[in-house]
C-alpha cells in the first residue's frame, strides 16, 4: 500500500502523505490499522490515513530520545534557528496547498485558512529568532564561589493538537520545542490529520535531523493516552477540552510526573458598555463568536450589553450576523464553513435545543443550514439567565447568548461567573473603565475594543479551568526548558 495518495481539492491537486512520520521515514502503523477523515462540507470520505497505537508511540519516543541524546544535542542554537527559518520558508512556498488542505479537512473558509498558514510560518520564524537567545544568569553570592544558571531543554516532548486550527497549533507546538533544543512526538487530531502530515514532508527538506520531529495520527484514547502516560516523555503539551486535559494531567502524574501545559476550554464574556462605538463593537462581537464557525476555545460566547444601548445593539447585531455567508469553504465570499464533524454538529444542535427548552429566545438562526454537510446557522439567544446550560458550558460552535446589564460591578460578577478563564473583551471609549474592568476579570487574555487578535509575540493561556502554562511569546519557552544551577568553589585546582 502506497503511503501517499493524490487528493483533488477545488483549488489544487496534490500528493497527501497518509503514513506515520517516525525517525525521518514514512511508515505504516504496527497494527496496520487505518481510519478515514471526512470532508465536513459534503460528509464524504477524503482519504484513510494510518493509525498510530501505543506501540507506534513507543517507537516514535525511542527515535526522539535517540535524536535528543545524539545529533540534536550537538546542533548549535544558531543552527536550530536556521532550520526553523527554513521550515517557515517552506511553509510559505507550500501555502496554497496547505490552505487548501485546511479548508478540505477542517471546513474553514479558504480565505481564513490562508491567514492560518501565514501565522504558522510567522510563529516558526519568531521562535527561530529565540533559538540563540535562551540563556541563564551569573549570580553573585560571595567571594569564594562562581555561580551561574543554564536553561536546558526538557527533553522529549509529547504534543497533542486540536482540530480547530490544525496547522497553526502544529506550529505553536513545534516552534518553541525545537527552538529550545527539545525533540517532539506530535499527534494530530483524528478529525483533521492531513495538514500536519503534509507539513511533516517539509521537516526533512528544512534540514531537521531524523527523529527530532515525529508526526503521528491516531485517536486520543489510544495514541494520546500513550503519550500522556509514557515513561520516557519528559513533557506533554495539550490543546483541547478541559475534560481531556484533566485526564492527561492525571496520566502525567501517575507515570513519571512529566511537565504539563494545557490550553483548554473557555466561556468568554464579551462586554459592551454604553459609551462604546456601537458599529465597531458589533463588528468585533460578530468576529468574536462566529470566526472559525465558533470553533475557538476563546470564542466570545457570552455577550453582555449595557442597558442604555441594549435594544439598538441587539437589532444591529442581528442585522450584521445575517450578512455572514455560510457555505462552501472554497467560495470567495464564504465567512463560515461547516462544523468539523457529525459529532460536533450534533453536540451544537443539542445545545441550541437546550436553550430553546430553557426558555431562551432565538433572535436569529437556531437551525441547520441546508441538507448536506455540517452547516449550522449563526445563532443568537436572548432572554437568558446565568444558570442556563448555554451560559455555563462551552458549546464550541456558532452560538452566543446576549444579556443586559446595568452596572460595572454587576457585569464583572457575571463575567467571572464560570469555571473558565481563558479570555474576555471590553468595548468602551473610557480608558479608566477598560483598565479597571480588565484588572477585575479572571481571564488570561483581555481584549479592549477588539476580539480574537492573537499574535505569536504575546502569551496566550487561561486562568482557572482553562489551563496551565502559556503558549506563544517568550513565556512559552519556559515550558520547554528547565533551570540548572551551577556553583563553582574558587580555588587553586580550578584557576591555578
Amino acid at each position: 500500500m502506497s503511503l501517499t495518495q493524490q487528493i483533488e481539492t477545488p483549488s489544487i491537486t496534490y500528493e497527501q502523505p497518509i503514513g506515520l512520520y517516525i525517525d525521518g521515514k514514512w511508515v505504516k502503523g504496527v497494527e496496520g490499522k487505518t481510519f478515514e477523515t471526512i470532508n465536513p462540507s459534503d460528509e464524504k470520505v477524503i482519504v484513510a490515513v494510518h493509525e498510530a497505537g501505543p506501540e507506534d508511540v513507543d517507537i516514535a519516543v525511542k527515535a526522539a530520545r535517540k535524536a535528543f541524546n545524539g545529533v540534536w544535542r550537538t546542533t548549535t542554537p544558531s543552527e536550530r534557528g536556521v532550520m526553523l527559518h527554513k521550515l517557515a520558508d517552506l511553509i510559505d512556498e507550500h501555502s496554497d496547498t496547505l490552505a487548501a488542505i485546511e479548508s478540505l479537512d477542517n471546513g474553514k473558509a479558504l480565505s481564513m485558512a490562508k491567514v492560518d498558514v501565514q501565522l504558522s510560518s510567522g510563529c516558526l520564524r519568531y521562535y527561530a529568532g529565540w533559538a540563540d537567545k535562551i540563556h541563564g544568569k551569573t549570580i553573585d553570592t560571595d567571594h569564594e564561589t562562581f555561580n551561574y544558571t543554564k536553561h536546558e531543554a526538557v527533553g522529549v516532548c509529547g504534543q497533542i493538537i486540536p482540530w480547530n486550527f490544525p496547522l497553526l497549533m502544529w506550529s505553536w507546538k513545534i516552534g518553541p520545542a525545537l527552538s529550545t533544543g527539545c525533540t517532539v512526538v506530535l499527534k494530530t487530531a483524528e478529525q483533521t490529520p492531513l495538514s500536519g502530515l503534509y507539513a511533516a514532508t517539509l521537516v526533512e527538506k528544512a534540514g531537521i535531523p531524523a527523529g527530532v520531529v515525529n508526526i503521528i495520527s491516531g485517536f486520543g484514547k489510544t495514541a494520546g493516552a500513550a503519550i500522556a502516560s509514557h515513561m520516557d516523555i519528559d513533557k506533554v503539551a495539550f490543546t483541547g477540552s478541559t475534560v481531556t486535559g484533566r485526564t492527561i494531567l492525571q496520566a502525567a502524574a501517575k507515570s513519571n510526573l512529566k511537565k504539563v501545559t494545557l490550553e483548554l476550554g473557555g466561556k468568554s464574556p464579551n462586554i459592551v458598555f454604553n459609551d462604546a462605538n456601537i458599529e465597531n463593537a458589533i463588528s468585533w462581537v460578530n468576529f468574536g463568536i462566529f470566526f472559525n464557525h465558533g470553533q475557538c476555545c476563546c470564542a466570545g460566547s457570552r455577550v453582555y450589553v449595557q442597558s442604555g444601548i441594549y435594544d439598538k445593539f441587539v437589532e444591529s447585531f442581528k442585522a450584521r450576523t445575517a450578512k455572514n455567508v455560510v457555505g462552501d469553504p472554497f467560495a470567495a465570499d464564504t465567512f463560515q464553513g461547516p462544523q468539523v464533524s457529525q459529532l460536533q454538529f450534533d453536540r451544537i444542535m443539542g445545545y441550541i435545543q437546550a436553550g430553546k427548552d430553557a426558555g431562551a429566545k432565538v433572535e436569529i438562526g437556531g437551525n441547520r443550514k441546508g441538507d448536506k454537510g455540517y452547516f449550522i446557522e449563526p445563532t443568537i439567544f436572548s432572554n437568558v439567565s446565568s444558570d442556563m446550560k448555554i451560559m455555563q458550558e462551552e458549546i464550541f460552535g456558532p452560538v452566543c447568548s446576549i444579556s443586559k446589564f446595568e452596572t460595572e460591578d454587576e457585569v464583572i460578577k457575571s463575567g467571572n461567573e464560570t469555571t473558565y478563564g481563558l479570555a474576555a473583551a471590553i468595548h468602551t471609549s473610557n480608558l479608566n473603565t477598560a483598565i479597571r474592568v480588565s484588572n477585575s476579570l479572571k481571564a488570561g487574555t483581555v481584549w479592549v475594543n477588539c476580539y480574537n487578535l492573537l499574535s505569536y509575540q504575546v502569551p496566550f493561556g487561561g486562568f482557572k479551568e482553562s489551563g496551565l502554562g502559556r503558549e506563544l511569546g517568550k513565556y512559552a519557552l519556559a515550558n520547554y526548558t528547565q533551570i540548572k544551577s551551577v556553583r563553582i568553589r574558587l580555588g587553586d585546582a580550578l584557576f591555578g
